[in-house]
C-alpha cells in the first residue's frame, strides 16, 4: 500500500489511539461521592434502556433493508448499508457511554474551580470528537479500497443517514419530552428549581441530554462525514481522473491529524473565558488542516493549476468554518445583542419575548444563507475555471464544492469535541443541583453549560452547512446516475418541465411536514410526562416536602416509549418519498424534489437551531443578572420550553433527512421505472 493510501488509516488509528489515552485519563479521575454515583448509575441505566429498546427496533429494520438492498439493487450495497448502519449505532453508544462517565467526574471537579473543571468535561467530549469521525473515515475508507466505483457503496450513506436519523429523532423527542415536562410541572406549577431532585422527571431529562445531545449528535456527524466523502468520491468517479479519488481521503486525514493536535493543546491552566481556549484549539486545527492539505495534494496529487484550484477549494470550506461560528455565535451567545434583546423582552410578557426569538432566528438565516451562497460560488468558480482541455467544467466545479464540504467536515473532530462538553457540562450542572454541592459549583457548571449551549448551536450550525454543501454534489451525481441507468430518454431539468415544478413543491414540503411530526411528537410525549409528573406530586406530598423520593424509572420508562412510538412517521416520510415520487414521476420530479427539500431544509434547521439556542440562552443571561424565580425569569422559562424541539429535536433531524433523501435517490435510481421509461 502507497503512502498515500495509508494515511487515511494511520490518521485514523492515532485519533483512536489519542481518545483512548482521554478515556483512560477521564476513568482516573474521582467520581465523588456515593449520592453523586448512584444518580449517575441512574442516568446511564435509563440511557442504557432506551438504546436497547430502540435497537430492538431498529436491528431488524435494519437486516431486513440490508437484504432488499442486495439482492434486489448491488451485494456490495447492501453490505455498505450494513456497515454504515452498524458505526452509525455504534457511534451514538460511544459517544452516550463516554458522557456518562465524564458529567459526574466533571460534577465532583467543580469544587477545584472553572478551569480543571473545563478541561475535565472537554476531554470527556474529546474522546467523542476523535473517536467518531475517526470511525466514519476508517469506514468509508476500507469500503472504497475493497469496491473502487463508489456508486455500489453508496449505501453506507442510507445506512449511516438512517440510523443517525431514528437515533436523532427518538433521542431528539426523547430528552425534549422529559425536558419540557419537567420545566412546565417543576418551575412554572410548583416554582422549584431546575435539577431539583424532587421532580419526578429530573433523571428523565438528564438521560435525554446524553441520548439527545450526546448519543444524537455522535451518530449526527458521523453520518454527515460519510455522506460528505461518498458526494466528493461519487464525483471524483464521474470526472475519471485516478488521483483525484485519493484527495477526499487525504482531506479527512489532514482534518483528523489537525484536530488531534487542536485538543491536546487545550489545558486548565488559566482559564477565565472558556471560549478563549476552545477558539484557540480550532484557530489552531485550521491553520494546520490547510497546511497539510496543501502538501498533501502537491506530494500526492500533482502540481497542475486544477490542483491548485481544488487546493484553493478545501481552504473556502475550512474558512467555512469559523464563519458559520461567528454567524452562529452572534445569533445564539448570552454575550451578543440579540440574545440581550429576547432577555430584555421578557419584560413586556410571553408573546414580547416568542416572538422576539422567532424574529431573531430568522434574521439569522439571512448571513448564513450568504456565508454558503459565496462559497459555493466560490469553489465552484475557482475549480472550473481552470478545468482541463475536453473536460466538462460544471463537474470540476461540483468537484471543487464538494471539496469544499470535504475541508468542512475535516475538522469535525475538533468542532464535535468542541460540542461534546456541552451535554458533560448540563448533566455535572444537574448532579451539583442533585446533591446539593453548593452554589459555587453550580456557578462553574452553569458557566461551562452557558458556553456548551452556543457550542452546541455552532455545530449544529456546522452540520446543516455540511448537508447543504454534501446536497449539492449529490444532486449532480443523482443526475448523471440517472442519465446511465435511462440512456434512451432525455431527461429535462428545466422549470418548463411539470415534474421539476412538482417535485420542487413536494421537496420543499417535505421538511416542515417533518417538522410538525416532529414538534408534535415532542407535544404529546411532553404531555405524558406532565400528567406523570403531577400524579405523583399528588399521589405522594412527601415528594415536595422532600420526605419521599419520586419514582424517577417511571418518568425514564414514559419518554422511552413515547419517543419510540413517534419516530416512525418521519422516517417513513423521508424514505419512501423520493421513490415513490420516482417511480410515478421519473427521475426528474426526484431532482426537483432533493433541490426543493435543501433550500427550504437547511434554511428551516438553521432557524429552529438558531431560535431554541436563543430563547436558552436569554433565560441563562436572565439567572446570570440575578433575577432566579422573578417574574421575568418566568417568561423566559417557557421561551426556553418552546425553543427545545426547536433546537433539539427538529432542527438538527432536518440536515439528516436532507442527506437521507439524496441517497435513497442515488441508491434507488435503477428502481424509477417510470412513465418516461415505458
Amino acid at each position: 500500500m502507497e503512502l498515500a493510501e495509508f494515511l487515511p488509516f494511520g490518521a485514523a488509528i492515532a485519533s483512536f489511539l489519542v481518545a483512548g489515552c482521554l478515556v483512560a485519563w477521564v476513568s482516573k479521575q474521582p467520581a465523588g461521592t456515593k449520592e453523586m454515583m448512584d444518580i449517575s448509575n441512574a442516568v446511564k441505566e435509563g440511557a442504557s434502556a432506551f438504546l436497547k429498546r430502540e435497537m430492538k427496533i431498529i436491528i431488524p429494520v435494519a437486516i431486513a433493508l440490508t437484504v432488499i438492498i442486495g439482492a434486489f439493487l448491488q451485494p456490495s450495497n447492501g453490505i455498505a448499508f450494513a456497515v454504515g448502519a452498524t458505526l452509525s449505532a455504534v457511534a451514538g453508544i460511544i459517544s452516550l457511554k463516554i458522557t456518562v462517565k465524564a458529567a459526574v467526574r466533571t460534577a465532583n471537579m467543580s469544587s477545584h474551580g472553572l478551569g480543571k473543571t473545563f478541561a475535565l468535561a472537554f476531554r470527556g467530549g474529546a474522546t467523542v470528537g476523535l473517536a467518531v469521525p475517526a470511525m466514519a473515515l476508517l469506514a468509508i475508507t476500507g469500503l472504497y479500497m475493497i469496491y473502487p466505483d463508489p456508486i455500489t457503496i453508496a449505501g453506507v450513506g442510507i445506512g449511516a443517514s438512517l440510523i443517525a436519523l431514528f437515533i436523532r429523532i427518538g433521542g431528539g423527542i426523547f430528552t425534549k419530552a422529559a425536558d419540557m415536562g419537567a420545566d412546565l410541572v417543576g418551575k412554572i406549577e410548583v416554582n422549584i428549581p431546575e435539577d431539583d431532585p424532587r421532580n419526578p422527571a429530573t433523571i428523565a431529562d438528564n438521560v435525554g441530554d446524553n441520548v439527545g445531545d450526546a448519543a444524537g449528535m455522535g451518530s449526527d456527524i458521523y453520518e454527515s462525514y460519510i455522506i460528505t466523502v461518498l458526494a466528493a468520491l461519487l464525483i471524483a468517479a464521474l470526472i475519471g481522473a485516478p488521483n483525484f479519488f485519493l484527495y477526499p481521503l487525504l482531506i479527512g486525514s489532514a482534518g483528523m491529524i489537525a484536530s488531534i493536535i487542536g485538543v491536546v493543546i487545550v489545558g486548565s491552566k488559566n482559564v477565565k473565558d472558556v471560549m478563549k481556549p476552545l477558539n484557540r484549539s480550532f484557530y489552531v486545527s485550521a491553520i494546520i488542516a490547510i497546511g497539510l492539505n496543501f502538501v498533501f495534494i502537491t506530494q500526492f496529487i500533482d502540481e497542475s493549476p486544477i490542483a491548485y484550484a481544488l487546493f484553493g477549494s478545501t481552504v473556502i470550506g475550512v474558512i467555512l468554518v469559523p464563519v458559520i461560528q461567528k454567524i452562529t455565535n452572534y445569533y445564539t451567545s448570552y454575550k451578543q445583542n440579540p440574545v440581550k434583546e429576547i432577555a430584555d423582552s421578557a419584560k413586556w410578557g410571553y408573546a414580547a419575548l416568542t416572538l422576539m426569538g422567532i424574529i431573531k432566528g430568522m434574521q439569522s438565516t439571512g448571513p448564513f444563507m450568504i456565508a454558503l451562497v459565496v462559497a459555493i460560488m466560490l469553489s465552484y468558480s475557482i475549480a472550473s475555471s481552470v478545468t482541463p482541455e475536453g473536460e466538462d467544467p460544471v463537474l470540476y466545479g461540483i468537484f471543487g464544492t464538494a471539496l469544499t464540504a470535504m475541508a468542512m467536515l475535516s475538522l469535525a473532530g475538533i468542532v464535535l469535541s468542541i460540542d461534546a462538553f456541552g451535554p458533560i457540562a448540563d448533566n455535572a450542572g444537574g448532579i451539583v443541583e442533585m446533591t446539593k454541592m453548593g452554589e459555587e459549583n453550580r456557578k462553574v457548571t452553569d458557566e461551562i453549560d452557558a458556553v456548551g449551549n452556543t457550542t452546541k448551536a455552532v455545530t449544529k450550525g456546522f452540520a446543516i452547512a455540511s448537508a447543504a454543501l454534501a446536497a449539492l454534489a449529490m444532486l449532480q451525481a443523482f443526475q448523471f446516475e440517472a442519465a446511465e441507468v435511462f440512456h434512451d430518454v432525455v431527461l429535462d431539468y428545466s422549470l418548463s418541465n411539470p415534474s421539476i415544478i412538482v417535485g420542487l413543491l413536494v421537496g420543499g414540503l417535505i421538511p416542515f411536514i417533518i417538522t410538525g411530526q416532529l414538534i408534535n411528537g415532542v407535544s404529546r410525549a411532553a404531555g405524558k410526562m406532565v400528567d406523570e409528573v403531577r400524579r405523583q406530586f399528588k399521589a405522594d406530598p412527601g415528594i415536595l416536602k422532600g420526605t419521599s423520593k419520586p419514582d424517577y424509572a417511571k418518568c425514564v420508562d414514559i419518554a422511552t416509549v413515547a419517543s419510540i412510538r413517534e419516530l416512525w412517521k418521519p422516517a417513513i416520510v423521508a424514505i419512501t418519498a423520493p421513490i415513490i415520487l420516482g417511480v410515478l414521476l421519473g427521475p426528474t420530479a426526484v431532482a426537483g424534489l432533493l433541490m426543493g427539500a435543501v433550500i427550504t431544509g437547511i434554511l428551516l434547521a438553521y432557524h429552529l437551531a438558531n431560535t431554541g439556542g436563543a430563547w436558552d440562552n436569554a433565560k441563562k443571561l436572565i439567572e446570570m443578572r440575578g433575577e432566579k424565580g422573578s417574574e421575568i425569569h418566568k417568561v423566559s422559562v417557557v421561551g426556553d420550553i418552546i425553543g427545545d424541539p426547536y433546537k433539539d429535536t427538529a432542527g438538527p433531524a432536518l440536515n439528516t433527512v436532507i442527506k437521507l433523501l439524496n441517497t435513497i435517490a442515488i441508491v434507488f435510481v435503477s428502481a424509477f421505472v417510470s412513465i418516461l421509461a415505458i
